[in-house]
């Protein structure tokens, strides 16, 4: 007895009401019958954001940092990870691909919104300041560069091909 009411106490003080607390991960949830349109597009905007941010920055200044001089066989201005090559590889392949994700969220996030085509260009110009950046701090031999430019492109490819397959599922229903 006493420790029943020893957590409901625990519950009052926190604040947390016992149908929520039992139901968080369910009550958080999107619901199309409570969550306005314009506030799930905005929300995911600022989730999109924030991994475009960290995954940038990440591309920008590799984990590690980067030499500093040309001591011991490695270059000034090379990223010090690169040289665990399969980590850094899958490193970069996963942040490219995280990076590309996140920024064709944003662009269609905001599609025919005012401004969206100078959107697209800064976006276009991020993802080519990423590409450079990425280029610059990382050794040749490491990386085989095809692999993080397909894993730049994936995400749009794939996005188009859902769209596509979309559309043609509608008009053979439509035909049938």
């Amino acid at each position: 007895m006493a420790e029943g009411n020893r957590n409901k106490c625990d519950r009052q003080r926190c604040c947390i009401p016992r149908e929520m607390e039992e139901n968080w991960f369910r009550r958080f949830q999107y619901d199309p019958d409570r969550d306005k349109e314009g506030d799930v597009r905005n929300i995911l905007l600022i989730i999109a954001t924030l991994i475009a941010a960290v995954t940038f920055q990440g591309g920008v200044n590799p984990p590690g940092g980067i030499w500093q001089d040309n001591d011991d066989g490695h270059s000034a201005g090379r990223a010090i990870y690169a040289s665990h090559q399969i980590a850094f590889y899958v490193f970069l392949l996963s942040n490219t691909f995280a990076l590309s994700t996140s920024l064709l969220v944003i662009v269609c996030l905001t599609y025919r919104f005012p401004l969206h085509i100078e959107i697209w260009v800064a976006t276009a110009s991020m993802m080519v300041t990423y590409a450079s950046a990425i280029f610059a701090v990382t050794p040749h031999e490491s990386v085989r560069f095809r692999y993080v430019l397909i894993a730049g492109a994936l995400p749009v490819i794939c996005r188009c091909i859902f769209q596509m397959y979309g559309k043609l599922k509608n008009k053979l229903s439509l035909n049938a």
